[in-house]
């Protein structure tokens, strides 16, 4: 190996480095988006209060045999 293939290496290896921490650091912040926005879904529904006119054992069980 001469130098300059030594040189192309080492600027290959270097600018392989930097684009991979920029997709890590991508990565991390379209996660942290993706957490905001699944809280703010979770905050967004609305509580469901359960129908009056049902009794209180209804919707307990499930039956599992068909």
């Amino acid at each position: 190996m001469d130098i300059t293939s030594i040189a192309r290496l080492s600027s290959s290896m270097a600018e392989t480095g930097i684009k991979q921490e920029a997709g890590i650091a991508m990565l991390k912040k379209a996660q942290e988006i993706e957490t905001t926005t699944a809280a703010a879904l979770i905050q967004a529904l609305p509580s469901v209060s359960p129908p009056q006119n049902l009794p209180a054992n209804l919707g307990n069980t499930i039956n599992t045999k068909a």
